[in-house]
């Protein structure tokens, strides 16, 4: 005999379900419009939910709450960062401990496999395969590669090297390059003085 007089109740509001607005996820029904990441709201379907016990997330939010913790997880090669959520509502498990540099002269396995016992030429961290760029014959990680007076993004044609430290072309012309009339306003501001 048929139910008219409802279906299953959602997982999310606790409300009766109909077919027509039925989704179905790990074995429980819900709404379309109750179908969200329980962290930033955003509608899910099969491709983007990720369940953790009775809960459900976007694989991003998933990502930043229960995934590996770090420089570069969550996001995906285009944006690596160490954003972990905290804007969305996300509490980390636990305060990172503060960073102590190691004393150990034998780096681990898998450092030795992937790098990271190179330290960074501008903030002095394990400097990883991925994150690598080698600039005035140093390493530095990519967020790090930047002109030491205006903060510009560096690539290796880009750069002037000067006591150890990284410039832009412009940067380095307007501090060290020569002095006097007609240099560094550019070739248009060249002049004949009479």
């Amino acid at each position: 005999m048929p139910n008219w007089g409802g279906g299953n109740k959602c997982g999310a509001c606790g409300r009766t379900v109909y077919h027509a607005e039925e989704v179905q996820c790990d074995g429980r029904s819900f709404h379309r419009c109750c179908f969200l990441c329980m962290v930033c709201r955003k509608n899910l379907d099969s491709t983007t939910v990720a369940i953790h016990d009775a809960e459900v997330y976007c694989k991003s939010c998933y990502g930043k709450k229960y995934g590996p913790k770090g420089y570069g997880y969550g996001q995906g090669a285009g944006t690596l960062n160490m954003d972990r959520g905290e804007r969305l509502g996300i509490k980390p498990e636990s305060s990172p401990s503060p960073h102590r540099p190691t004393t150990n002269p034998n780096p681990s396995k898998f450092a030795q496999k992937f790098g990271g016992t190179e330290k960074c030429s501008r903030c002095g961290d394990s400097v990883y395969a991925a994150e690598k760029v080698i600039g005035a014959g140093k390493p530095w990680h990519k967020n790090c590669f930047r002109c030491a007076k205006c903060g510009k993004s560096l690539e290796s044609t880009t750069l002037t090297e000067k006591e150890g430290e990284i410039y832009c072309k412009g940067c380095y012309a307007k501090n060290f390059g020569p002095k006097g009339f007609g240099y560094g306003q550019g070739a248009g501001a060249l002049v004949h003085a009479q």
